[in-house]
Formats: C-alpha cells, structure tokens, sequence
C-alpha cells in the first residue's frame, strides 16, 4: 500500500522536487524526472512533494474538492513495477463542464479515461473501510471524463514522478444526470470512448480494480488511515476503464458508460477559440 503524506516539514530534496514541478505547470515546459531527486523509490517522500504542491495552490477560492485514483490498471502497475494504486488531489479550478472547451495551452501534454466518478453524501472516516460502509456513504455515481497530464517531459515517468506530480492529474469533466447506486451494477457497466467519429477506448467496471466500489474502498481506507478522510461532497474519479488515448488540439471525446449516461469535451484548436 503506498505511503499517504505526513505532516511532517519537507526536506530539501521534497522542496526541489515540488519546485521543479510547480515551475513546469507554471511555464508550460515540462521539466525533467524528479525521481532522481528524492530517495531511490521514496514513494513517501514523493507523497510530500505531491502534498506540498497542493497546500501552496490552495490560494483564493481554489480549493479540494475530491480525490482521483490512478494506476488501476494491471496492465499499468506491471509497466511500473508496483501492485497497488495511487491517489492526487481534485482541485475546484480543475472541473470542466459536461461539453465544455478546454483552452489551448491549459494542459501540457494531455490524455483522456473514461471513468465512474462518486459522489459522496457522508463521511468515510473508518481506516478498515468496506464496500457496506461506500455503499452507505456514495450518495450518487456519474459518467467522467479524466484529462491526465503530466508536468514531466515526454511523459517519462516511474511511481514516484507520477505520485509526486499529484497522479499525473489534469482536469476532470462530470457528467449531468446522478445515478443511485440501487440504479447500476458498477462492475458490470461497459465503457466505450470516441475522438471524433473514431472508437479509442473500451472496457469495463471489472476493468477497475475488479470495479469501481474496490477503487474506493482502498481510497477509503489509505486516507483515513492518514488521518485525511473522504468527506461528504467529495468527488472520487475511481479509475479508467480501458485505455488513455492522446488529446491534440481541435479533438473532441464522448465517452458511454452502460447505466450512467454520456460525458462529452473538446479541445480548443487555438487560445483564441471560446466556447
């Protein structure tokens, strides 16, 4: 299970590396692997750098509205050696509407999951959490859309970079239509995804960690077990489906999933295009 952040002060291989990425999101240049910064497979220290990155962010109204789960996919943990998931933080400013732009230059170098998000209605405080406890607590699920990004060149990342570059998150788009949980078998939904008229994406709810609830039990737990619970309005991206495609400009993506409805975004061809 990797190690969730402490509140422990960073040190100064934490500051360097939370530099170097805070500086790329900043510029718009990727910047190299931190990897080498921190401590060989340091997946606590890269949990810091993630940590101390958002609490420098949470300025204005911008603040956290929920969690995202990544690397669900067994075909990912082999390519990256490791045999549980990881989690970042969902901020307010990285929401996008259903069928909404993204602008040109808001993203580096993005890719697109469909996903089951969850909405929560009451606390999940319990370290030992289970799927009667999520049951009880997910108040709605809806069709996602994650936009993963990464601040690091050419995507060249282990555990750690994509831990300490907050799960390679990006933005996220929600679809409209809350579906109860007594609604959809979550395990069973089947995802298909388009770029265009062009078919990029397919999978399954089992697809995730064996399904979606999975997903969030062990988010549940990992966090309360930090002492930072999953909250009551909290958004919880449980993972993709099937496959990450490549976003360029001008694409627009619709994602399906079987019980939950349609999800829709596009990409902006030039700074100049509004919605």
């Amino acid at each position: 299970m990797p190690t969730p952040p402490t509140a422990d002060a960073p040190g100064a291989a934490v500051r360097k590396a939370a530099d170097a990425l805070a500086e790329a999101a900043r510029s718009g240049v990727p910047c190299a692997p931190v990897r080498d910064l921190l401590a060989d497979g340091d997946v606590a220290e890269a949990y810091a750098v993630q940590r101390l990155n958002i609490q420098r962010s949470l300025t204005g109204n911008r603040r956290v509205v929920g969690r995202k789960i990544g690397l669900t996919s067994p075909a990912v943990q082999r390519q990256l050696g490791v045999d549980q998931p990881d989690f970042g933080a969902l901020l307010s400013d990285m929401a996008v509407p259903d069928g909404g732009l993204v602008p040109a230059g808001r993203l580096l170098q993005p890719k697109v999951e469909a996903e089951v998000a969850l909405v929560l209605g009451r606390d999940l405080p319990h370290p030992q959490c289970t799927v009667a406890d999520v049951l009880r607590a997910v108040d709605f699920a809806l069709p996602a859309l994650e936009l993963v990004d990464s601040r690091i060149s050419g995507w060249d990342i282990s555990l750690v970079d994509t831990v300490a570059d907050n799960a390679s998150s990006g933005l996220f788009v929600l679809g409209g239509t809350p579906v109860p949980l007594t609604a959809v078998d979550l395990r069973g939904v089947a995802m298909t995804m388009t770029r265009g008229d062009e078919e990029v994406s397919r999978g399954t709810g089992a697809d995730c960690l064996g399904g979606p609830l999975n997903a969030a039990v062990w988010l549940a737990s990992v966090l309360a077990e930090a002492g930072d619970p999953l909250r009551a309005g909290d958004v919880v991206l449980t993972g993709a489906l099937g496959p990450m495609a490549a976003a360029s400009p001008g694409d627009a993506f619709e994602a399906h999933i079987s019980g939950l409805g349609s999800v829709r975004v596009s990409f902006a061809l030039d700074e100049g295009e509004i919605q």
